[in-house]
């Protein structure tokens, strides 16, 4: 006999799992005009992660702030008919309620499909959904969790369950922009007929009309296949067209930075941002060897000390470990990030050897000791607070930030400070984040088209024929 459906009256109760607010405390005002109901197992185990200096504990603080806030007057009756919830366009005295918020205020009561092993507090939370289930059987119940294992068994259950999604910055990882626009074979015959042209202080710049010009973006460079010569990058869209410029040409070995010269076409494009005075902050992305650490040292170091643009470099990243944990390390801040600069030092190794290639060990151990007093080493935790002024900030491994932490990292930026932020999103070790929540992917979205901000995905591998063969056959 089939199974009857449930009548379908558009109405959603959510029940949200502890790593969802634990991960975005503003979690409670994102879910429109439906309601949320919150098991008392979260509540204690909130209560059990706010000590701390850690982001986590950080978040769990502000959603008890949140409720306390919403809490703030209500009696009891009022609290057992949902406390109104604002939506985030409408925060603060005039807000208007959407949704209305659930606390679980009396034990499960009725007997559940089965004895659950394993997780008490898991247990609890999918015990509270089926009892949501039968006692309002025309609503639909999602369980929102961002633990795999958790979703898993709600299905087993019966119970609809989710990921978390709105910190996603896109729907697809596919759709992340990668600062580089093929053309049209057709392009320049198509556009060439109302195009100027000109050249200011030794560059030349066209402007540029026609229906592709459209869906640019400020600092996004274009490029045919096959036309290595001639590349460009968009640097003001006008009413009456786009106006770009003729790339500089780093592949030269006579322009090379640093002793660096790129060596493919995404290299230029990356040499391009990170040598221009007006670009703040720049964003690469790119797998293992394509030479995204290497290309922001040796921009960084001719721009600080070459042109004297910037006091010193400052190179930062998450230390969030691989395989097990080490545990604590000896002496100051910077001999304790060390470790974990691994690949800094590398880097620093070739551009000292490159620059001075000539002059012997003790020319390369002196140009080593420059580099070194010149690049400081920071740990993220100490961010907070700071200001940098005239600074070339680098952030290595920034998939593996929050949307939160990069705002906190880049919003320490003072006058004169150039933001680099390196990462691959395909090696994301932070737990709870994906490639379209990662924090490097939300600042490629929201950068996107700025005057003053570029981004380029590097797609070659330059290591060597080894590392290049191990990528593809591994």
């Amino acid at each position: 006999m089939a199974r009857k459906k449930k009548p379908d009256t558009g109405r959603r109760l959510f029940v949200l799992d502890t790593n969802v607010l634990m991960h975005d405390p503003t979690a409670l005002y994102r879910f429109k005009e439906h309601d949320i109901h919150l098991p008392m197992v979260v509540l204690e185990e909130l209560d059990r992660a706010k000590k701390g200096m850690s982001e986590v504990a950080h978040n769990v603080r502000q959603v008890s702030r949140f409720l306390d806030e919403l809490m703030l007057g209500a009696n009891k009756e009022e609290i057992d008919a949902g406390l109104p919830l604002p939506t985030p366009l409408n925060l603060g005295p005039a807000a208007v309620p959407s949704g209305r918020l659930f606390f679980q205020t009396r034990p499960l009561s009725g007997p559940v499909p089965m004895p659950l092993p394993g997780n008490v507090p898991d247990n609890d939370i999918l015990n509270y959904a089926i009892q949501l289930q039968q006692e309002h059987p025309s609503a639909r119940v999602t369980l929102v969790s961002k633990d795999i294992n958790l979703r898993i068994k709600a299905t087993i259950l019966g119970i609809h369950a989710e990921d978390y999604r709105n910190d996603q910055a896109l729907d697809d990882i596919d759709l992340l922009y990668s600062g580089v626009r093929e053309l049209a074979p057709n392009f320049w015959d198509a556009h060439s007929k109302a195009m100027e042209s000109w050249q200011d202080s030794g560059r030349t710049f066209y402007r540029v009309q026609g229906p592709e010009v459209a869906h640019w973006h400020v600092n996004q460079f274009l490029s045919q296949s096959g036309d290595a010569s001639h590349t460009y990058v968009v640097r003001r869209l006008e009413p009456r067209g786009a106006v770009i410029e003729l790339v500089r040409d780093y592949l030269a070995p006579g322009r090379a930075v640093w002793g660096i010269a790129a060596r493919n076409r995404e290299q230029n494009f990356a040499l391009n941002l990170l040598m221009d005075p007006e670009i703040d902050f720049v964003t690469l992305l790119g797998a293992a060897g394509t030479g995204k650490t290497l290309l922001a040292l040796a921009a960084g170091l001719t721009l600080a000390l070459d042109q004297n643009r910037y006091r010193e470099i400052i190179m930062t990243r998450v230390t969030v470990p691989v395989g097990e944990d080490i545990g604590f390390l000896p002496g100051t801040e910077e001999e304790k990030m060390t470790p974990w600069m691994g690949a800094l030092m590398d880097n620093l190794e070739v551009l000292a050897n490159t620059r001075d290639s000539g002059t012997g060990e003790w020319g390369r151990l002196a140009t080593g000791d420059l580099l070194s007093q010149r690049i400081k080493i920071r740990s993220l935790n100490f961010m907070r607070g700071r200001t940098f002024q005239s600074k070339y900030l680098i952030i290595d491994e920034a998939q593996n930030l929050t949307s939160k932490q990069m705002k906190t990292l880049i919003t320490r930026a003072g006058p004169g400070t150039k933001v680099v932020c390196l990462g691959n999103i395909a090696q994301i070790d932070t737990p709870y984040l994906s490639e379209t929540t990662s924090g490097l992917t939300y600042v490629v979205d929201r950068f996107k088209g700025w005057p003053h901000g570029g981004h380029v995905t590097l797609l070659r591998g330059e290591r060597s024929r080894l590392a290049d063969f191990a990528s593809e056959a591994l």
